[in-house]
């Protein structure tokens, strides 16, 4: 007995060995007396007197530590039993792996946690939180919606605060009343109630730093710095043809004396024949901190300024040109650039006025842009008289270089002066040489992307801001514009080339006449005149021109 036994230990342990496992099966730990345990740490007996009651036992683990074929071919002999004792001592490995992997539905996760727990959960998160976390999922999202927790969150940011320690009974009945509607009211409303509070907050900020105004310009003195503390950015989303979309933010910003100048350029525009539209959006924290720095990774208010359609970028949208690429202008202010070879977009540029320029950029919505308020019209005493008291700031710039900047005060005209459709407000005259301006400068438009830059001759950006007789914004723009050749002057006193310079939109129209000096090698401005229409000056003035 002793001597069969002694050759099923020597075949077993060299199926061991063949299988390079430790004895006593998968997980086995050797004892303290260099003896073999089996998975759950029990050792085995290596003594006579039979099998052993631990031979069938299960372990700590749960798993047997072999099965009964195992015992029955291991009596046999021969190299049958060898090759059998092999073929069950893998079955047993493989069971031994199994019992030690943890079952796939016993995993702990957030998604198989119930409701109850997740909103007890999310009580503990505040608003910011909250919302980047209904992001995650739908089910996620549902949850993150419940009325309990933003009311609480409502309650706690904006709820009266009170000087005395003691509430009386009526605000105890109103809060109590407050508490039982909560359950009443539709999934998300006291998270829309909490987000259109913040935002109305945010709009008190603004328009208390913005309240100061420029008497030369009529514009806000402090734009700069309300673009500084909403942490203010734009993005421009480019729509393909079959719904996908692209959104890119900023690469760079330029702030001048009235507009912005934002640039979008890189190496990973989608292809222009998939492109439909173009929008442009303001973007800004949903949450204001002024004690911090605005984080791009929290929640973001979009805000659509204009919409544009890019299959316009033809001929008769092309204002310039170089060796490298082709200029596209869409009405309002955007600049559109094309690589020459390859037909695709090199740059994205955007004019901005700051006329309303920080209401339209945060107080819009993803898809309706902000509305201004409407106008009261401003009672004229004289209408007979024409249109008087009336002041322009003007500038030529790009690049951070300004070729123009002037201020023209006391514009006046007849009321004779009506034609077309269009009152004639007369700037700069033609014939009065001692109103005549020069443009300081190389002329040009800069533009650059991340591998090219350059400058397209007789292009710039025009800013202009003209205000009413009360020193109230009547009309304002930011657009590029291009300077054409309109043959030689007509003048006794010019023998250089002449070029024109002209924009047009709904509410009126700027032509620029200019005269090259070649002397001097400059350009000269010899007339200026603004066209406004005659249907914005009855709306704004309660006037029947």
């Amino acid at each position: 007995m002793a001597t069969g036994r002694g050759r099923l230990l020597q075949l077993y342990w060299r199926g061991l060995q063949a299988l390079r496992l430790p004895p006593g099966g998968v997980g086995a730990a050797t004892g303290p007396d260099g003896e073999a345990a089996g998975p759950a740490g029990f050792r085995e007996r290596r003594s006579g007197g039979g099998e052993g009651p631990d031979a069938e036992g299960r372990g700590a683990g749960g798993c047997r530590r072999a099965p009964r074929g195992c015992s029955a071919l291991l009596h046999g002999k021969g190299p049958g039993a060898r090759s059998a004792s092999r073929a069950v001592l893998n079955q047993c490995a493989r069971r031994g792996k199994h019992c030690e992997q943890r079952p796939k539905d016993r995993l702990v996760s957030l998604e198989r946690m119930p409701p109850e727990i997740l909103l007890k959960i999310f009580s503990y998160l505040d608003a910011v939180t909250l919302l980047c976390t209904g992001c995650v999922n739908r089910r996620f999202y549902h949850l993150a919606n419940d009325n309990f927790i933003w009311f609480r969150i409502y309650t706690t940011a904006f709820s009266p605060k009170r000087c005395n320690w003691k509430v009386n009974s009526a605000e105890k009945t109103a809060v109590s009343m407050k508490s039982l509607s909560v359950e009443d009211k539709e999934a998300g409303y006291w998270k829309k109630e909490f987000i259109t509070k913040q935002r109305a907050s945010v709009k008190a900020v603004l328009a208390q730093v913005l309240q100061p105004v420029n008497p030369d310009t009529g514009l806000p003195v402090k734009t700069k710095e309300a673009l500084r503390i909403s942490g203010l950015c734009w993005v421009i989303i480019l729509k393909a043809k079959n719904g996908q979309e692209y959104v890119m933010e900023h690469t760079d910003v330029s702030v001048h004396d009235s507009s912005v100048t934002i640039l979008w350029y890189g190496k990973n525009w989608p292809q222009l024949a998939m492109l439909a539209a173009l929008d442009l959006c303001g973007v800004t924290p949903v949450f204001m901190d002024r004690s911090k720095a605005p984080s791009k990774n929290g929640p973001r208010w979009h805000s659509l300024i204009a919409k544009y359609n890019l299959s316009n970028l033809t001929e008769s949208t092309m204002i310039g040109w170089d060796s490298l690429i082709r200029i596209f202008c869409l009405h309002p202010g955007l600049l559109v650039g094309l690589w020459k070879r390859e037909e695709e977009l090199a740059f994205v540029m955007a004019n901005l006025h700051f006329h309303h320029l920080v209401e339209k950029s945060t107080l819009g919505s993803a898809t309706v842009p902000y509305e201004l308020p409407p106008h009261t019209p401003l009672l004229d005493d004289h209408p007979e008289y024409g249109l008087h008291g009336y002041q322009l700031h003007v500038d030529m710039h790009s690049g951070g270089i300004f070729y123009l900047c002037g201020t023209f005060r006391n514009l006046f005209t007849k009321k004779g002066s009506i034609e077309n459709g269009y009152v004639k407000l007369v700037v700069i005259r033609f014939k009065n040489n001692t109103e005549h301006l020069p443009l300081i400068g190389k002329f040009g438009l800069s533009w650059r992307t991340d591998v090219f830059d350059g400058c397209i001759k007789s292009c710039s950006i025009m800013d202009v801001t003209l205000l009413d007789e009360y020193g109230k914004p009547f009309w304002c723009f930011s657009s590029p514009v291009c300077m054409r050749s309109s043959g030689p002057s007509d003048g006794p006193n010019f023998l250089g080339q002449t070029y024109c310079v002209d924009y047009v939109d709904s509410e009126g129209k700027v032509h620029v006449e200019l005269v090259w000096i070649k002397e001097t090698e400059e350009y000269f401005i010899v007339s200026l005149v603004l066209y406004l229409r005659t249907a914005k000056i009855n709306q704004w003035f309660g006037t029947a021109y």
